[in-house]
């Protein structure tokens, strides 16, 4: 079993590879690649990789398992510390989140997960204008980000990675977080996709480039809201006294080996609020943090019983997020739980699901966390997801696909024993995906009350299943003898992948993956043609102008009579590509709203 390398701070990588000669540059990639496979853990904490016989980098992580200090990384080459083997550990060891909070005053900042959206920062709070310092760093941020993007993930190497590193760290000393971690979140993306990773998604990738260029565009031209600027850390401040009621737990699992447990809560006003437990660990700590004591007040409840109890909370401190901290003062007093069929959770499921989504695709910065909850009557599996109908007259069918895809979680397992029991009811509870059509992915499931065939849950349960946690046996089903008749429906139609928008998401994901020059080789010849003239006969004209837009820009090299490029700037391919990006979310977006809504047959809306 391989030894793994503890997360280094970004700034740390990127100084050392400012530090390499041109020539140690260009051999860092290849340096980088398999080095982790020769990793050993020493005994007193210290992590160290061999470069044959001469070297030995050394990496001594900090109290928080973070190598945050230069000098935590160390090697015993003669061109240490401007040496290519330390650089190459640095690399290949997975970068660090922001340094964490002092010890029980809050919880750790939960990492960014495929199935866990990272949270937009918070507002700042108002200023009149940003300052020189702002703009200067979200300028440069804005430049790598353009080189990046040109680069694509074919040459988005090392060297590319570590200057988008540099500038988001910059961003950070100016005071520009929310710049910062979209800066952080591309140089992931360019790292998982460049190893192949299964979780990678190029879509993803994509979404995280069109943020980070959006973000420092728009600050970079001083007309940004201030808000723009986000928050560095989660404030927490003080909530006086609260009672709240628990939802459901859900594993958290991240790229950077954080992993843990969220517990979702609910106050008596259906205010939202959450207790979270994520420290570096990967899969053990995540499978095992939901069984692990709630570090909050001195209540004697583990995360497990706080999802089906409650907390009367004295001296509160809450973040902006609704993230209850851990602080001194503060004193817990146990509840007992309360069902998804009493107050305050029941209204979650008393309205339409499609009201809800409309709801959130209106406010998208409060997207990222919120819960839905329906009654749906299962269809079957379709694929990769698990069709269902929501209980109401002319419901569309929903997809509903794992929480998180790892295969060491039950939420995929739990999902396919649902599947084997078609006209199965069930009350779910979950989080919309909004970049999918009318796509949800549960959290936790639970009976319909009054429902002859729907789950039977043991009591100490009290009325849910937790999908990431808990695992589900025949016994928690109805005999399937008892099953109605199958719903005839079959998959029905997907307006964003029936869309003609497929040709621009096609054009914009080629130039993430393939850089500047794939792009320009599809303006050339009839290519043009053939990929924009159907978005044109489909009344989208404003996606084909900005596509072939951005196809001709990419193509535009040009160049003086010594063959040197006249103007080498990637600006305005960047600015090409963020605007067919932008329109293309948009565009997206209000199919995604429309999947949600509810037609005569039950079907759902087609788009052309």
């Amino acid at each position: 079993m391989s030894t793994e390398l503890p997360p280094v701070a970004p700034e740390v990588l990127a100084e050392a590879v400012e530090n390499l000669t041109a020539r140690l540059r260009k051999k860092l990639d290849a340096a980088t690649e398999g080095c982790a496979a020769g990793a050993a853990l020493e005994a007193d904490g210290s992590v160290t990789i061999r470069f044959g016989e001469d070297a030995l980098v050394t990496l001594r992580p900090g109290p928080s398992g973070t190598v945050t200090e230069a000098g935590q990384a160390t090697c015993s080459c003669l061109l240490a510390p401007r040496c290519l083997h330390r650089a190459a550990a640095l690399g290949a060891a997975p970068l660090a989140d922001a340094a964490p909070p002092p010890p029980g005053e809050q919880p750790e900042p939960e990492a960014p997960t495929e199935s866990v959206p990272a949270e937009p920062a918070e507002p700042a709070g108002p200023a009149p204008v940003l300052t020189e310092a702002q703009l200067g760093a979200a300028a440069v941020l804005w430049h790598a980000a353009a080189e990046a993007l040109a680069a694509g993930v074919t040459a988005g190497g090392a060297v590319v990675q570590a200057e988008l590193l540099r500038a988001a760290h910059t961003a950070r000393l100016a005071g520009l977080p929310r710049a910062e971690a979209a800066a952080l979140r591309v140089v992931r993306g360019l790292r998982a996709a460049r190893e192949r990773r299964a979780t990678q998604r190029l879509g993803a990738l994509t979404g995280a480039f069109r943020e980070l260029l959006h973000t420092a565009g728009v600050l970079a031209s001083g007309t940004a809201d201030p808000a723009l600027t986000g928050t560095a850390r989660r404030a927490y401040a003080p909530g006086g006294s609260l009672q709240v009621h628990g939802l459901c737990r859900e594993p958290v699992l991240s790229a950077t080996g954080y992993g843990g447990v969220v517990t979702h809560l609910l106050a008596p006003d259906g205010a939202r609020y959450s207790v979270s437990d994520v420290r570096p660990g990967g899969l053990a700590r995540a499978r095992g943090a939901g069984s692990a004591s709630v570090a909050l007040g001195g209540a004697v409840l583990d995360h497990a019983g706080l999802a089906r109890g409650g907390l009367r909370i004295v001296g509160a401190t809450v973040s902006a997020e609704g993230r209850l901290g851990a602080g001194r003062e503060v004193r817990a007093t146990p509840l007992r739980g309360t069902l998804w069929t009493e107050q305050p959770a029941a209204p979650l499921f008393a309205r339409p699901a499609a009201e809800a989504v409309a709801e959130l695709l209106a406010d998208p910065e409060g997207a990222e966390s919120a819960l839905l909850g329906c009654d749906v009557t299962v269809v079957g599996a379709a694929g990769e997801h698990l069709l269902v109908r929501e209980a109401r007259p002319g419901a569309p069918l929903l997809r509903l696909l794992p929480a998180h895809p790892h295969p060491e979680l039950p939420h995929t397992a739990n999902l396919r024993r649902i599947a084997g029991y078609p006209g199965l009811q069930l009350r779910v509870l979950g989080r919309p995906d909004l970049d999918r059509a009318a796509t949800l992915r549960p959290l936790a499931v639970g009976p319909v009350p009054g429902a002859p065939y729907t789950l039977r849950l043991p009591e100490e349960w009290l009325g849910r299943a937790d999908l990431g946690y808990d695992r589900l046996q025949g016994i928690h089903f109805p005999p399937q003898a008892d099953a109605p008749g199958p719903d005839p429906a079959a998959e029905g139609p997907d307006p964003l992948a029936d869309s003609p928008l497929w040709r621009v998401r096609r054009l914009l994901e080629t130039g993430v993956a393939g850089g500047r020059r794939a792009v320009a080789e599809s303006a050339r010849g009839t290519a043009p043609l053939a990929s924009f003239g159907p978005l044109r006969r489909a009344g989208l004209t404003a996606a084909a102008e900005l596509s072939g837009a951005l196809a001709a820009e990419a193509d535009r090299r040009p160049r003086n009579a010594f063959g040197r490029l006249t103007d080498p700037s990637p600006d305005g391919y960047a600015w090409a590509w963020l605007a067919a990006a932008t329109h293309l979310a948009a565009a997206e977006r209000s199919l995604v709203a429309a999947s949600w809504t509810a037609t005569p047959d039950g079907a759902m809306p087609t788009a052309r």
